[in-house]
C-alpha cells in the first residue's frame, strides 16, 4: 500500500553525537531506473523489503514498500544492483515524541552520518525540525549526494578531497 513519505534530513554533529540506542543492521541496495523511480532493496535483522519510490516533490514523495523473502533480497543485491549497495548502521532516537533514524555509514561511505526525521504531516514536520536534538547540525534534504541511492553510486569516499573535507569540517565545528 502506498504512502506518503514526508521527512527531512541533516548531517549528525561528530563532537555531540552519542549512540542512545542498539542499532540494527541494514544493506540496501538500488536498481538502475531510467525514470524518475528509486527501486531499493533492503535487508535488515527482521527480513527484507522491496521499496518503490516516486519523484520527490518539495520533501515529500510517494512510497510503496513490500514485504520480500530474504533470500530473494540477497539474490537481488547480488545479481541486480551492479555494486550499487550501501551498509549502515541505523539508530532510532526517540526526542519529543518523533523518531529521528540516525544512519552511521559504513564501508565507502564511512565517515558519513546523518539523521532523518519522518512526519504524517508537513505540519508534524515542521514541529520536529524546530525542536530537533543539540545533535542535529545542517539540513540536507536538498543535496542529493546525501540520498541512499546517490551514495550507492558515488560513495561518500570517492569525493572528491574538498567536498569530503568541506563535510568533515561542518560536522566537527557544529
Amino acid at each position: 500500500m502506498a504512502h506518503l513519505e514526508i521527512e527531512k534530513k541533516f548531517l549528525v554533529k561528530r563532537t555531540r553525537w552519542q549512540k542512545q540506542v542498539t542499532p540494527s543492521r541494514l544493506r540496501q541496495g538500488y536498481i538502475d531506473t531510467n525514470g524518475p523511480a528509486t527501486v531499493r532493496v533492503r535487508i535488515h535483522p527482521g527480513g527484507a523489503l522491496l521499496t518503490l519510490k516516486g519523484p520527490e516533490r518539495s520533501f515529500a514523495r510517494t512510497e510503496f514498500e513490500y514485504p520480500i523473502p530474504a533470500s530473494d533480497a540477497q539474490l537481488i543485491l547480488e545479481t541486480l544492483c551492479a555494486g550499487r549497495v550501501v551498509d549502515k548502521l541505523r539508530y532510532r532516537v526517540l526526542h519529543r515524541g518523533f523518531a529521528w533514524e540516525v544512519d552511521e555509514f559504513l564501508g565507502h561511505n564511512a565517515g558519513l552520518v546523518v539523521a532523518e526525521v519522518e512526519a504524517e504531516s508537513v505540519e508534524h514536520l515542521a514541529e520536529a525540525v524546530a525542536h530537533r536534538p543539540p545533535w542535529v547540525g545542517d539540513e540536507v534534504s536538498d543535496d542529493r549526494r546525501f540520498r541512499n541511492s546517490q551514495l550507492a553510486r558515488r560513495p561518500f569516499l570517492d569525493w572528491p578531497d574538498d567536498e569530503r573535507r568541506e563535510i568533515e569540517r561542518r560536522l566537527d565545528e557544529q
